[in-house]
């Protein structure tokens, strides 16, 4: 599997082009989208009589086929620990899993990857030296561990300022409604969607905004059919969906409360899909394997 891209630090909510330039003409920096739309490949894998030594990584690659095949919701259950394969086993697992659409990063020692087949998960945990502490593979919608750590010790509502500054449109009439539909979120109910794209604001709205709401230090990007950054805020079931262009500019920015928003998530299909696929590849390893 390929590291998870080295993020800059995140920026304000406010895409290029999507508020007037400034009079000095400064800019707005923002981190790079990735542009290609993503497709499932194949992983490049060693033939059949090139697996002598890698009896522990088949197993684990049918260990995650039986959980695809399975599968019926997230959960404990559905993890396989690879801490115990060594670096010539590890790496099969890692060629076997490869990049898929979704990143993530889960604080400041968490990080998440989807695999080439959605639904399967790589997830790990680092030390403050960059050491791996755990390394497993999850099979479910979304990595049980980061969804469970996103609204952790999570504020239940935006606090109304009592002043607001100077240039601030919108902001106030948000927030009654943002703490209005906050405890409405629920596993299995349907997203509240607030789009400021459609929305008059100014800047500093939008700052207000991401102040009060505050950054609980989720981060997950979905290069799918169009490149997405979602990033979840400290406030509970809010989060900030932005969608970009080829240019990286963005398109449409929404404040969306829910449990975890679909764009994240593989869907039962994609689960359903991926199992066809990993069988597919692992039958070719029944065979003995051969040579040294």
């Amino acid at each position: 599997m390929v590291d998870l891209p080295n993020l800059p630090p995140i920026p304000g909510m406010i895409g290029p082009g999507s508020q007037p330039a400034e009079e000095d003409g400064g800019t707005l920096e923002y981190m790079e989208m990735p542009k290609d739309m993503m497709i499932f490949a194949a992983p490049e894998l060693p033939e059949p009589e090139e697996t002598f030594g890698l009896d522990e990584a088949l197993a684990v690659g049918w260990r995650i086929a039986g959980l695809l095949q399975d599968y019926r919701y997230d959960g404990a259950g559905n993890i396989v620990d690879l801490m115990h394969l060594d670096p010539h086993n590890l790496e099969f697992i890692n060629q076997l899993l490869g990049e898929g659409e979704v990143s993530v990063i889960g604080g400041e020692n968490m990080q998440a990857q989807e695999s080439v087949m959605a639904g399967v998960w790589r997830v790990r945990t680092t030390a403050s030296d960059g050491s791996v502490v755990s390394d497993s593979v999850e099979v479910g919608t979304f990595p049980s561990a980061i969804k469970a750590l996103a609204f952790a010790g999570a504020r239940e509502e935006v606090a109304m300022p009592e002043e607001f500054g100077d240039n601030i449109f919108n902001a106030p009439a948000l927030i009654p409604e943002i703490n209005e539909n906050i405890p409405k979120a629920g596993p299995g109910k349907a997203p509240y969607v607030i789009n400021l794209s459609l929305l008059p604001h100014t800047e500093e709205d939008l700052v207000l905004l991401d102040g009060l709401m505050g950054r609980s230090g989720i981060t997950i990007l979905s290069r799918g059919y169009g490149n997405c950054r979602i990033i979840a805020t400290s406030t509970r079931n809010c989060w900030w969906v932005q969608f970009y262009n080829s240019q990286d500019s963005l398109i449409l920015n929404t404040v969306e409360i829910t449990t975890m928003p679909e764009v994240a998530c593989a869907s039962i299909e994609d689960i359903e899909d991926s199992a066809e696929r990993l069988i597919e590849i692992m039958e070719i390893y029944r065979q003995e394997p051969k040579g040294e």
